[in-house]
């Protein structure tokens, strides 16, 4: 889910078409006064060729239909961006994984992290770090083919609840000949709300905040479905 608009794009391409809608204004009223004051002091034995005037007409006409398609463009423009803006909002409330290897640990709720292997690994383990770098957990993982999954509790390897906060996940695994294997991670969390940067819309989970594009999956979370089946 990509798009290349944007607020700020929007907004420019907007004041950049009122410019030109006022420019022409202003040089349309330029040429009529000099066209009314050519034709009051032209020599009635001898009229100027008209055919100038025409082309300028003309060309003026051409411009102002380039503008009027500006317009409409600038207004399908605005249209998508509050589409865009719609379907960010529908996040709102679930819970999503989302490609990065970067993670929000809110204090209380595991955090999914996924990954895949394109071949056997000989050894796989799942390492999260602090915001300092500093190791925090160091699991063993899944070393078989394919899509795969570890839960981290929030804990460090003393068995301690961490602070919550941004951690980093990084999936060392190597090959059969013991070669590093390159792994994507892809981790979950709630959406906590939206908002505009650089004027790209991007979905807010803890203290991150996640470009839309990379959103693999939604959901509810277990609690709100568990409370709308007992109401």
């Amino acid at each position: 889910m990509t798009s290349d608009v944007t607020l700020s794009g929007t907004i420019n391409k907007a004041q950049n078409t009122a410019q030109q809608s006022v420019k022409l204004a202003e040089d349309f009223t330029q040429f009529l006064t000099l066209l009314t004051t050519q034709l009051q002091n032209q020599d009635p034995l001898n009229p100027m060729d008209s055919t100038e005037f025409t082309n300028q007409l003309v060309q003026f006409s051409q411009v102002e239909q380039a503008i009027n398609t500006n317009q409409k463009l600038d207004d399908l423009l605005s249209l998508q961006l509050a589409s865009i803006s719609s379907v960010a909002l529908g996040y709102v409330g679930l819970d999503v994984t989302y490609t990065s290897a970067e993670m929000n640990w809110d204090g209380t709720q595991p955090v999914d992290i996924n990954y895949g292997l394109s071949e056997q690994a000989s050894v796989a383990k799942v390492n999260v770090y602090n915001e300092d770098g500093t190791l925090v957990r160091s699991m063993d993982a899944p070393k078989t083919v394919g899509a795969q999954k570890v839960v981290w509790d929030g804990k460090d390897n003393g068995g301690n609840l961490v602070e919550a906060g941004t951690y980093s996940v990084k999936v060392e695994a190597a090959d059969k000949d013991s070669k590093p294997m390159t792994v994507t991670t892809a981790v979950s969390g709630n959406v906590r709300g939206i908002e505009s940067q650089n004027g790209v819309i991007y979905l807010l989970v803890g203290e991150r905040a996640i470009a839309l594009s990379s959103v693999i999956n939604a959901s509810v979370p277990p609690e709100t479905e568990t409370s709308a089946t007992e109401s």
